[in-house]
């Protein structure tokens, strides 16, 4: 009998503890990594060649939105294509349990509008063998899996079980609801749950880009401080578990305040969404470093998830689109069927509104790009900015835009550029020490973002373009630094004892491909993907998930109730 599964050998390690690096080679056995040191093929059952190439631990994905698709895509791509070995779902507070069984339609649509994924899709590939959170999870753990999954357990379901919809979004809790729910959660935790999530956003206009499918704000942008804070309190009693949030306001300063009060009730980490550059306003950043620093020299464990990506957005008026919403006047008009949004966009009356009540969007609105007209007679529009089409129409660029969008159905494709193109900007970001890569928003609005290659874009423009970082820091942002914020107990780092969690790749012949169409979705819908190369093999618990791109049906992913795949529950 071999003494070892797998043995990956004459690899550089770069073990994610931003120690330096070193030649070794790892022996896996059970889906832990046995050994770490000189070892003979003879070992193992299997061997893996990694003589050039770097092994690496897998990277961790702290943002996505997989609690749908995992259903139907058990590798929870395009993460996995990119080295990502796992992710955490329940982001935002957004999620599908607990939920009533006749609530299920409707929890479905707000999914379609806040993170854009296709009702079709959900309607054909949810199963809803559950209603409890645990019921959840149980679900999830019986689904097969190329990736391991952490679950987040997210307000705006708990909070919509309890209350009902219309008074989750009109009143506050009662003292016996806010018990309930807090009940709830000591229940969701008992069964795996690593913590709660929530979005708070402006609940009229201004920042609440994140809205219901019915253009109303979501149930946590209405949520209480007081009701936070009560949750909050269940895992100090617990000494369990973290709180990721979204919190962008009328009162950035209170905002704050309140990041700091949940730190100090709760006494657990927070993951704070986001830091992130923009490059009208390169003090913005800067300001929340220092925050963030006075946090840390008090005591306050609060860890800032980074954009740092620049991708842009592509889109067309014709689908669930929420990045308009912070315009009352748009989101009112991107409400709707085709057919509705092609009478309300294309309704002169509706025009000055529109006009006057520009969304921010990701870029300047006239900057945004025609990428591609699908009538022969608006070619020479390709390619223009808004601002350059309406120069060549003679009109404002608003109505060149719907002009054009509505002629063509709605069906016109544009191009929006980031705010955060600046390189050197973006280096301060990601340079920051404890600036958690990722906010992938994986599983969610692929139809115009493709977030999930940030993992390898952080390695060709941090490290090998501009070498503003070396990998070793790079590795330890990757995976070590995530894990360690949210609460991975065996994973992050290549280590003995640890899940063999494992990326070898080749660096310089590291590359993102181009964006493509991908028809792969449940009921007939499509997606834009980005796949990679140069990802040799990639292992999840220790067996091989991916060579070259292209996978193995290993499915060895799994559930990670309190941060670990050992199914034991937590008695509180």
């Amino acid at each position: 009998m071999p003494e070892f599964d797998t043995i990956i050998r004459g690899g550089t390690l770069i073990d994610g503890t931003r120690m330096p690096r070193f030649r070794a080679d790892i022996g896996i056995k059970d889906g832990r990594i046995a050994c770490i040191g000189q070892l003979s093929e003879h070992q193992a059952g299997q061997v893996i060649d990694a003589g050039g190439l770097l092994v690496v631990p897998g990277f961790i994905d702290l943002h996505t939105h997989y609690d749908a698709p995992l259903f139907w895509d058990p590798y929870c791509s395009i993460s996995s294509w990119h080295g990502v070995t796992s992710v955490v779902i329940g982001n935002c507070g957004f999620g599908f349990a607990p939920c009533h069984p006749k609530d299920r339609d409707r929890s479905m649509l707000t999914m379609t509008r806040n993170e854009a994924i296709p009702y079709a899709c959900m309607k054909a590939g949810m199963p809803w063998d559950w209603e409890t959170f645990p019921q959840f999870l149980d679900a999830v753990d019986r689904r097969p899996k190329g990736i391991n999954l952490l679950p987040y357990v997210p307000l705006s379901p708990l909070i919509t079980y309890v209350m009902g919809l219309e008074a989750a979004k009109t009143r506050k809790p009662t003292d016996t609801e806010t018990g309930q729910m807090c009940r709830l959660l000591d229940e969701a935790m008992d069964a795996g749950g690593c913590g709660w999530s929530a979005q708070r956003l402006h609940p009229s206009g201004g920042n609440c880009v994140q809205r219901d499918f019915d253009g109303t704000p979501m149930v946590t942008d209405l949520m209480h401080n007081e009701t936070a804070l009560a949750l909050a309190r269940v895992l100090r009693r617990r000494n369990q578990g973290f709180i990721q949030t979204v919190l962008s306001t009328a009162d950035p300063m209170a905002d704050l305040r309140h990041l700091e009060e949940l730190a100090e009730v709760s006494g657990r980490p927070i993951i704070y969404n986001a830091l992130r550059s923009t490059d009208s306003r390169p003090e913005g950043h800067r300001y929340i470093i220092k925050w963030l620093e006075n946090c840390h020299a008090r005591g306050l464990r609060i860890y800032p998830q980074a954009i740092t990506t620049d991708a842009g957005l592509t889109f067309d008026l014709s689908e669930d689109l929420n990045i308009f919403d912070d315009s009352e006047p748009w989101c009112e008009a991107m409400l709707g069927n085709v057919e509705d949004k092609l009478h309300k966009l294309g309704d002169p009356a509706r025009r000055p509104a529109l006009r006057e009540n520009v969304p921010h969007v990701a870029t300047d609105f006239w900057d945004i790009i025609i990428s591609d007209v699908k009538l022969p007679e608006h070619k020479s529009l390709e390619g223009l900015t808004l601002a350059a089409a309406g120069t060549k129409l003679g009109k404002h660029y608003i109505d060149a835009m719907l002009d054009l969008a509505v002629a063509e159905r709605l069906r016109t494709e544009f191009f929006a550029r980031a705010h955060n193109t600046r390189l050197d900007l973006q280096i301060e970001v990601a340079n920051y020490p404890y600036a958690i890569p990722g906010l992938s928003d994986g599983g969610a609005h692929t139809k115009y973002l493709t977030g999930g290659i940030y993992s390898t874009e952080y390695i060709i423009k941090y490290v090998r373009e501009n070498g503003a970082m070396t990998l070793e820091d790079a590795h330890w942002k990757l995976s070590a630094l995530p894990a360690y914020c949210a609460g991975f107990a065996d994973r992050g780092v290549l280590r003995e004892g640890c899940a063999a969690d494992i990326v070898i790749y080749d660096y310089d012949a590291l590359k993102i491909l181009p964006q493509e169409i991908a028809h792969d979705m449940p009921a007939g819908e499509w997606r834009r993907v980005q796949r990679a190369q140069g990802y040799r093999y990639i292992l999840v618990n220790g067996a091989v998930e991916f060579v070259d791109g292209k996978p193995t049906g290993a499915l060895a992913g799994r559930l990670l109730r309190h941060g670990t795949a050992a199914q034991v529950r937590h008695a509180a």
